[in-house]
């Protein structure tokens, strides 16, 4: 039981800090916060992510290509052009790195209005770091699993934040439902969006990017929307709009 609610405080807290600072606010900017507060969110999102830390420049730029070139060819990740979910996870990390490492620099109209915070980027993208993070979780499984079976789970946490961003990247362009024509093959994957934070519903995102709510119809969900909503009446965020629809 401890190494379940091990697993699922990190797969929650991780993917809120991917929707919440690098999709909505890195990528989006769907809402503005003091330099306090955006170091305060970029160190929680360095911890809390650990051994697969997302660097905010790279994936508000890989980001902001995706919605420009949905489901082109020239879409970092788009699922329709790979033979399965670990090869576009493979292309997506080379080109990922390409920008971590400055090794070639975007388009003119994806550059600038990110986060960045070169001294936790550099120490987030070392092979140490990432491994002794990786060591942490593996030495909290060696105390607290009671069986072996549950060993199953280390190597989702060794790479989390690429297996949820892979998730949502190939179910929100493959399968699901529409509600809206974006010329391309983006999908509202579930109606209630709970383990992946509202990210499943690509269809409505891709319709309205800039939007905070990502459900659309009374019935669609998106449980980061309320957590924005309350930080935004704490005054830790201000949002860009504050309503359900």
């Amino acid at each position: 039981m401890v190494i379940i609610i091990f697993f699922l405080c990190h797969w929650f807290l991780s993917l809120f800090c991917q929707t919440f600072f690098n999709h909505r606010y890195a990528s989006h900017k769907q809402f503005t916060m003091s330099k306090g507060w955006e170091r305060f969110f970029y160190l929680f999102t360095f911890f809390v992510q650990g051994s697969s830390f997302l660097n905010p420049r790279a994936y508000a730029i890989m980001h902001r290509m995706h919605h420009s070139f949905s489901d082109t060819e020239k879409d970092p990740h788009s699922p329709h052009f790979f033979k399965d979910i670990w090869h576009m996870m493979h292309e997506t990390k080379n080109i990922y790195t390409a920008y971590v490492q400055h090794k070639i620099e975007p388009e003119e109209a994806f550059r600038g209005n990110y986060p960045e915070w070169p001294l936790i980027d550099k120490i987030g993208d070392m092979w140490i770091t990432r491994i002794l993070f990786g060591l942490a979780y593996t030495a909290f499984y060696v105390a607290y699993a009671t069986n072996p079976f549950l060993y199953l789970l280390l190597p989702i946490q060794w790479f989390i934040g690429p297996v949820q961003g892979a998730i949502v990247n190939w179910c929100g362009h493959k399968y699901g439902y529409s509600n809206f024509d974006n010329k391309d093959k983006s999908k509202n994957t579930v109606p209630f969006d709970f383990f992946l934070l509202g990210e499943l519903f690509q269809n409505n995102h891709h319709k309205s990017p800039n939007r905070p709510n990502f459900g659309q119809r009374w019935f669609e969900f998106d449980p980061t929307f309320p957590v924005m909503i309350m930080l935004n009446k704490l005054g830790i965020i201000k949002m860009r709009r504050v309503r359900a629809k």
